[in-house]
């Protein structure tokens, strides 16, 4: 694996972003299960090994554990969290069950300077989640850090570190140098990943997967699956079908946009299919989010097996999926638990009988995009804003119809406009409107109006797991509410959300 990081995965929904952060310091890392063999990590070669986080108790039972002889392989360890506990566990140390917890931030003290801490300062603020805590440390383990309980310890003779907190997020202040100080000065880990060597080598992959197969691909216009579909048809050119699904759910234009984009720019094949009709009589009458969200997917799952027959000879079908998409769905390396279901991740009928071609899988977004730039996609393609499978149908909360959809698309239209032209667009992660199921009155023209209430949506984030919402100036958020009542009939009304995530979701619904 070219010296790089090896990620045991014991169910942290943040273990993706360790690697994430090794990447951003242009080593490898990869993620396996906690369970894989030792001699099958030890076949790797990894310059470190670092144990993730986890739901799980070492005193459980059913605790995920791992080969004791993992410890005197002579490879430096850093535990994280869960995987400090299991340190500890493992080598005879004695974890218990703590009397509250830590979950939130908390200061960290360094109490013994050792190779993880260099440059670090004496305190800082740390990111905690955690209930059971290290009681005793192991022999041969000093204790280097406290919060309150025992939040570090390391055994240096045998670099071996391991740590209470969580340094991947960005709530632990110092947690970039650290993981830093692991990998590139303890670990000496080569910096050998490179985005571009990425793309030489996935290129080199699909063309050998391939073949002379055709593969066919749902275009959305999002970023994921046009750089997808930039990529496999850089490697296997018109063996690649396009099919770009209109389901009148979309953005205002979206369907002329991805034909011009990328029909007649790249020169790709897109077949387009106007299904809008289809999809909003399926979701008529229906209000509950999880009930559109699934009628959605099943139907364009229905247009998508549609069309795809008319190619005969497909043997691929390929997905924009990225990484977030398949840790939120389902656990694929490790024990990670299921937040929810997602478009891209399973769903597909059995008499298809496509292979999956996902090039991204592995993927954030931000590397998606890095990606997408590399392969000469234009930075205001490559930069959109994420947007939901399900498309309007869940910004449109509620009952959905034609005449809503048109309303949203005019207003979030609007915005859009509004953060380009006031150079705020780059500045946000995530930007839209929603559409509620609420009229209130009002007054426009001496008259007595009874329209919807439009929310307008920003939110500013690295990751997507935590949000904050964007302190949009007031100005701006003025004209903006001024533009949407003055030009888009049916409202009367604009609020702005201002709750962060969590407790709340970017999305509505």
């Amino acid at each position: 694996m070219n010296n790089g990081i090896i990620i045991l995965d014991f169910g942290s929904q943040y273990n993706q972003l360790i690697g994430r952060r090794i990447r951003e310091m242009e080593v490898y890392s990869e993620i396996v299960p906690f369970n894989t063999p030792l001699d099958e990590i030890l076949a790797k070669k990894p310059a470190g090994i670092i144990l993730s986080g986890g739901p799980s108790s070492v005193n459980a039972p059913d605790a995920h554990l791992v080969e004791k002889e993992l410890f005197d392989s002579g490879i430096p360890l850093l535990g994280i969290c869960y995987g400090m506990q299991l340190t500890a566990h493992l080598l005879g140390g004695k974890v218990s069950k703590g009397v509250k917890g830590e979950y939130g931030k908390a200061e960290l003290e360094i109490v013994r300077s050792n190779p993880l801490f260099t440059g670090v300062p004496r305190k800082s603020t740390v990111w905690m989640s955690h209930f059971d805590e290290v009681e005793e440390v192991p022999e041969g383990f000093e204790i280097s850090g406290r919060s309150g309980v025992i939040a570090a310890m390391a055994n240096e003779k045998k670099n071996i570190f391991a740590i209470q907190f969580h340094p991947e997020v960005t709530h632990t202040e110092e947690g970039p140098k650290m993981l830093e100080n692991f990998v590139l000065n303890i670990c000496k880990a080569e910096k050998n990943w490179k985005l571009t060597g990425y793309i030489d080598r996935t290129i080199a992959e699909i063309r050998e997967k391939v073949g002379d197969e055709k593969v066919i691909l749902g275009l959305s216009g999002g970023v994921d699956s046009s750089v997808a579909a930039v990529l496999i048809h850089k490697a296997i050119g018109d063996q690649l079908q396009c099919i770009f699904v209109d389901t009148g759910l979309l953005r205002k234009d979206e369907g002329e946009k991805v034909m011009e984009n990328y029909g007649e720019h790249f020169h790709m094949n897109i077949d387009m299919v106007d299904a809008s009709e289809r999809f909003l009589s399926k979701l008529k009458g229906v209000s509950d989010p999880e009930e559109k969200r699934k009628i959605i997917g099943k139907e364009f799952v229905a247009v998508f097996d549609e069309e795809s027959h008319k190619f005969e000879g497909a043997k691929f079908l390929a997905q924009g999926t990225i990484y977030p998409d398949v840790i939120e769905s389902q656990s694929v390396k490790g024990p990670s638990a299921v937040i929810k279901s997602h478009h891209n991740v399973g769903g597909l009928p059995e008499e298809m009988k496509l292979q999956l071609l996902e090039p991204l899988r592995e993927l954030f977004k931000d590397e998606v995009r890095k990606v997408g730039e590399e392969l000469g996609i234009p930075h205001h393609l490559v930069y959109r804003h994420p947007f939901p499978g399900p498309g309007l149908g869940i910004r449109v909360l509620g009952e959905v119809d034609a005449e809503k959809v048109k309303i949203l698309q005019e207003a979030d239209d609007i915005f859009i406009q509004e953060l380009y032209a006031n150079k705020l667009y780059d500045k946000v992660s995530q930007a839209f409107v929603v559409l509620l199921p609420v009229k209130s009155v009002g007054v426009m023209g001496d008259e007595r109006t009874y329209e919807y209430t439009a929310v307008v949506r920003s939110a500013n984030t690295i990751d997507f797991m935590t949000a904050t919402f964007s302190k949009l100036p007031w100005e701006f958020l003025e004209n903006v509410s001024n533009r949407m009542i003055n030009e888009v009939r049916g409202i009367n009304r604009v609020a702005y959300d201002i709750s962060s995530k969590p407790p709340a979701t970017i999305e509505w619904e």
